[in-house]
């Protein structure tokens, strides 16, 4: 949009940011391979995305502290609360993919 700052267009992208974060947040039951044979991205490689973003700017940032970041809580605590083993047909349809 013409009207837009650099810095609105950058205000308005990390508010879309969280709100996907948030979405995500809400919807726990589809899972990252769902994700992952659906849209070619998870949870993890917005994890990855995010760490390095932060890392082209000069911040140190970590994979797993990104993570806690998309996740809202430890990843592991995420797994263990929230992740399903993938079906037969999950798998196959990511290892089509791959």
């Amino acid at each position: 949009m013409a009207d837009q700052s650099p810095s609105d267009r950058t205000e308005i992208e990390a508010a879309v940011f969280r709100r996907l974060l948030a979405h995500l947040d809400t919807h726990k039951e589809v899972q990252n391979i769902d994700l992952m044979n659906l849209a070619h991205f998870c949870r993890n490689c917005l994890s990855k995305w995010y760490a390095a973003e932060a890392g082209e700017r000069g911040h140190s940032l970590g994979y797993e502290e990104a993570r806690e970041r998309v996740y809202g809580m430890p990843y592991e605590e995420w797994k263990t609360r929230y992740q399903k083993p993938a079906t037969k047909e999950q798998q196959a349809a990511f290892e089509k993919k791959a």
